[in-house]
């Protein structure tokens, strides 16, 4: 099984569009109510929808990057707000947060070889 794509609801397609190609994001579909981008690495795709009701999203979108501290130093340079810079975490990833345009929060991380094994992995024995 693989993950295809996460979409997020948005109050104003047009300047969510704006907010992601910020960040880098490669848009594949441009429709009036629907957006969707490709990520700088990998096969992983996500989409805006454009809704009237107020966003109200309690998840979490994690984009990773390794480089993570000079990609957050640029998006400021291009007026992107954090709540959070890169700070480490106890949970052995670096994260910087910040808030798309509708109130979708977003995590820019690096975790390297901790992502998929940290230290506390379970560990599967076989039979």
């Amino acid at each position: 099984m693989n993950l295809n794509q996460v979409t997020l609801a948005t109050n104003n397609i047009e300047q969510s569009k704006t907010f992601y190609q910020t960040l880098g994001f490669t848009l594949i579909v441009d429709a009036p109510h629907y957006v969707r981008f490709a990520c700088t690495q990998g096969d992983a795709t996500f989409s805006l929808l454009q809704q009237d009701e107020p966003v109200n999203n309690d998840s979490v979108v994690y984009f990773e990057c390794q480089h993570l501290d000079s990609w957050v130093n640029e998006l400021i340079e291009c007026g992107i707000q954090f709540e959070q810079l890169p700070t480490d975490q106890r949970y052995l990833w670096r994260e910087a947060i910040l808030k798309d345009p509708s109130g979708n929060k977003i995590k820019l991380y690096w975790a390297g070889e901790n992502r998929l094994n940290p230290p506390w992995k379970v560990q599967h024995t076989s039979s």
